[in-house]
C-alpha cells in the first residue's frame, strides 16, 4: 500500500530522506541547497515550502514539493507542485496522480485555490485536469511552460 507523508514526518533518518529528493532533483554541487530548504520546510497546514515522500511500506518510491517559485521568472503565481517523481518500478499504477492529488490538498487547506506547475512533458498532466496557461523562463533563459489546476 502506498501512501504520502510530509518529508519531515518521516520515521527514519531524516538526512537519508533528504538525499533521496536531492538524487532525483539535485546535481553535484547542490546538495546544502536542499538541505536548507527542506531542513527549513513546514509541517504545519499552512506554511510553505513543504515536501512529501512517497512510500510504500518503510520504502520511499517518489516525492514532489508544494513551494513558492519553481526556478521560473513568475514569481506572481503560487504555490508551485515541484519536484514530482515516481520510480520507474512503480509507474502505471497512478501515484504520480496520488502525489499531486496528496499536494493539492495541502495546497488547499493551506488556503490556496490555484497552483502551478512548469513541466517539460507534454501530456501528461493534462491526464488530470492541469490547464496550460502560458510560457514562463527558467534561469538559464529557455522558454518552459506553466500549467494551473484550481480547486
Amino acid at each position: 500500500m502506498h501512501r504520502v507523508i510530509n518529508l519531515k514526518d518521516y520515521p527514519g533518518d531524516m538526512e537519508q530522506a533528504i538525499k533521496y529528493y536531492h538524487s532525483k532533483w539535485g546535481g553535484p554541487n547542490n546538495y546544502p541547497f536542499f538541505y536548507d530548504a527542506i531542513i527549513h520546510s513546514s509541517s504545519d497546514k499552512e506554511g510553505l515550502p513543504r515536501f512529501f515522500l512517497l512510500m510504500k511500506e518503510e520504502k520511499i518510491v517518489g516525492c514532489c514539493g508544494l513551494i513558492m517559485n519553481d526556478f521560473i521568472s513568475r514569481h506572481d503565481l503560487y504555490p508551485w507542485l515541484c519536484g514530482i517523481f515516481v520510480e520507474e518500478r512503480e509507474r502505471g499504477q497512478a501515484l504520480g496522480n496520488l502525489l499531486m492529488e496528496y499536494a493539492e490538498s495541502e495546497a488547499v487547506k493551506a488556503g490556496y485555490k490555484i497552483i502551478y506547475l512548469t513541466t517539460e512533458h507534454n501530456g501528461y498532466y493534462e491526464k488530470y485536469e492541469w490547464k496550460r496557461i502560458e510560457e514562463g523562463y527558467d534561469p538559464s533563459g529557455e522558454q518552459t511552460r506553466i500549467y494551473m489546476k484550481s480547486f
